[in-house]
């Protein structure tokens, strides 16, 4: 492990770089980045048209076929952190294991009908850290809201009852309350189960499933996410008057916390291997459909980058580091554990990089960092001019790369055409079907040249 290499440097050391790097003119920079442009091409090249096409999309299909979906604490993970391992050995690359700890839910057998006012099975899907029912279930009248105000104001209603929450999507960011907090606002006005619209704006009958948070000193009720359509059937069945009785059986439970390991995967750099910039994905998904979309993905390109600069021969001065965390799911926790060990060397890390949107037509890179850096990547992103994405934008996002982001540490993200990743998210319909090759081809060759360039510049990103 690196790690152990990595307090070498006094901050007094990297406080002067950056100031350094302030002093260096805009056009020495600009300069510096332009004069990759060769290297940029070769590189995607080599991913788009080349050798390496479609490998990636090759690479996730061989990977989730194999393994299927990955929960947090199940065999399923640990086969897939032990495939990734082998894989990238092969492929040539310096890999190891960081051991976490990781939650342990499992969802058991489950079912919900509605009774009255008449007879018709729910699509359902637990969410996670959910407590299970008694096992005759529970049966229920059922109070319908839009959201928590109207919980509120109706709390009389609400003791014994189930509450379905028929929230709108406004957008993943406002909506997801509902899913992580419904359970516990629906406890504490006396409900003894909650059912939640699916957190989607698009559905087929589809469930969509998802981590949910009890709030401490609040009774933890069952908590399941419904369909969109079976949301609005019940609300417009409420708004006639009628009574509506639900019978939910759930076997959900939480087991003690497993054993897990990010899987780390690296290119040495030739002048500063103490210096990282770090590309990631996670590798776990939930226990539904494949987790093709989410996270397998940005998982792969994330291993391609390295196999493409790896392939070319190209070695940066900086160590390229890519990490496939384990229990991001659950909160970030295995990526938490990373951060935690390897924030004592917090100012070798010059950029953090993690692609959990997708990995369909790349839009943009987002990036949070110094307005100096910021001109920095501007640069850099301008050798995407071949496939068509120079565009940066403000904001790098990822769970797994945030508390970088927080510490001051550079972040950037992918910004794909994401118009359906949420149609597909955490549902049985997250498979390979929804991938395309070409679209993987781009998103692979846009991480690789940002990491290799970024980590093979004369100077690191100023804080």
């Amino acid at each position: 492990m690196l790690s152990s290499l990595c307090g070498c440097h006094p901050q007094s050391a990297r406080a002067r770089a950056a100031s350094n790097d302030t002093a260096r003119k805009a056009s020495d920079i600009a300069a510096e980045v332009t004069g990759y442009a060769d290297v940029a091409k070769r590189i995607i090249d080599l991913a788009v048209f080349g050798a390496a096409q479609n490998r990636s999309y090759k690479r996730l299909a061989d990977f989730t076929d194999t393994i299927g979906n990955r929960v947090s604490g199940s065999h399923n993970l640990e086969m897939a952190i032990k495939y990734m391992y082998s894989a990238m050995m092969q492929d040539g690359l310096d890999v190891h294991l960081e051991p976490v700890k990781i939650p342990h839910w499992v969802r058991g057998k489950e079912s919900a009908e509605m009774i009255l006012p008449r007879a018709k099975s729910l699509a359902i899907l637990g969410l996670g850290s959910s407590v299970g029912t008694p096992p005759e279930g529970i049966e229920a009248e059922v109070l319908v809201v839009q959201s928590f105000e109207e919980l509120k104001h109706r709390a009389s209603e609400a003791a014994g009852k189930i509450v379905v929450f028929n929230q709108p999507f406004v957008s993943y960011g406002e909506t997801v309350a509902y899913r992580a907090y419904g359970a516990s606002e629906a406890a504490k006005v006396g409900a003894v189960a909650s059912l939640i619209r699916s957190i989607t704006p698009f559905s087929i009958n589809s469930p969509h499933t998802g981590w949910q948070d009890y709030q401490d000193g609040v009774k933890r009720i069952p908590t399941a996410c419904i369909t969109v359509e079976d949301a609005e059937l019940m609300w417009r069945i409420a708004q006639r008057g009628q009574q509506i009785v639900v019978r939910l059986t759930m076997a959900a439970k939480t087991l003690p916390d497993a054993d897990s390991f990010n899987t780390v995967a690296e290119i040495r750099g030739w002048q500063h291997p103490e210096q990282v910039v770090l590309l990631s994905g996670h590798l776990d998904s939930w226990d539904v459909g494949q987790g093709a979309m989410d996270d397998g993905g940005g998982a792969m390109i994330s291993w391609e980058a390295l196999s493409l600069i790896k392939d070319l021969g190209l070695r940066p001065r900086r160590t390229l580091r890519t990490v496939l965390w384990t229990a991001e799911e659950q909160g970030g926790v295995g990526a938490q554990q990373y951060f935690d060990l390897h924030k004592v060397n917090m100012s070798n890390f010059d950029l953090v990089m993690e692609s959990d949107l997708g990995t369909f037509s790349p839009v943009a890179l987002q990036f949070t960092g110094s307005d100096v850096a910021r001109k920095v990547m501007e640069e850099v992103v301008k050798l995407l001019a071949p496939i068509n994405t120079t565009k940066l934008e403000a904001h790098g996002e990822g769970t797994d790369i945030s508390p970088w982001m927080q510490a001051g540490v550079p972040g950037a993200s992918l910004h794909v055409a994401d118009s359906r990743y949420f149609w597909f998210h955490h549902s049985e319909g997250d498979t390979m079907t929804v991938q395309d090759p070409q679209e993987m081809n781009l998103c692979s060759a846009l991480w690789a040249v940002v990491a290799y360039v970024v980590a093979d510049l004369q100077d690191m990103l100023p804080r």
